[in-house]
């Protein structure tokens, strides 16, 4: 019998390369043609992140929580589970994740999401950026069909990418910390799987999560939780540094977040 000592991490995988990677695939095929409107709605919440209104903050979310919940039964359930018994552990992962998007983000107000300057503001909308638009494109890189792309709420990699990006937009990041922890454990969980099978693309995740990690602990200046200052729906909410009375009373101060 073989010594223990003798074997490589990739002794231990289920499946092969070429099945993990049919299973996007067939996952698009079972949904398709709703990878458009995934994608056009996807534009849409890029554009409400330049041109922020209060009542974005509930929808961006409800539309997030929709991902994860969508790609838990989707993608995990009835497509990862049948060859890797250990994705049915994330099947719940995910859709906690969800629920406690929506619950904090739609139902309790208490997420907001703008695009700001800064090393934070940079490495959010990089990160949604390359999640919609450019990690679907890894597949013809790889040499696979379109047709096996990955897709923002179809696939888990681009979802969490996409949320990790969201979450480094939002200026109150007490609000944040609970929802960034499974994202993370997700992307570190996908990278050592790519890097078992020997895929070039596990660097993806882990630098998609040590970023995350950076904008959450860059130091940001005058950060406020604007949910609680939020204008009516359809106006603006206030941008920093102008003339507007927050809650601490003074004009164009706001109340600092409480972390």
């Amino acid at each position: 019998m073989q010594e223990w000592w003798s074997y490589r991490p990739g002794d231990f995988l289920l499946f092969s390369p070429r099945t993990y990677w049919r299973l996007f695939q067939l996952a698009n095929e079972a949904l398709w043609p709703l990878q458009i409107p995934v994608l056009l709605i996807g534009a849409a919440i890029l554009a409400m992140l330049f041109r922020p209104r209060a009542w974005a903050d509930r929808v961006i979310p409800a539309v997030l929580a929709a991902a994860w919940l969508s790609v838990s039964v989707g993608f995990l359930w009835m497509h990862y589970a049948p060859i890797n018994w250990a994705a049915i552990y994330f099947v719940p992962v995910f859709v906690g994740e969800g629920l406690l998007v929506l619950w904090l983000g739609t139902v309790r107000g208490r997420l907001a999401f703008a695009a700001e300057r800064g090393v934070a503001g940079v490495i959010g909308i990089a990160l949604y950026v390359y999640a919609l638009a450019l990690h679907p494109l890894i597949a013809l890189v790889a040499g696979r069909p379109l047709q096996a792309a990955e897709v923002v709420g179809i696939a888990p990699d681009p979802t969490a990418i996409a949320t990790l990006g969201l979450l480094s937009l939002a200026p109150c990041r007490a609000g944040t910390l609970p929802l960034i922890i499974l994202p993370i454990i997700w992307c570190l969980a996908s990278a050592l799987t790519l890097r078992t099978m020997g895929a070039s693309e596990g660097w993806i995740p882990l630098t998609a999560a040590a970023l995350a990690v950076l904008a959450q602990a860059w130091p940001r200046r005058n950060g406020t939780c604007s949910n609680s200052d939020a204008a009516p729906d359809g106006q603006r909410r206030p941008v920093r540094g102008s003339a507007v009375v927050g809650r601490s009373g003074v004009p164009g101060v706001h109340a600092p977040c409480r972390q």
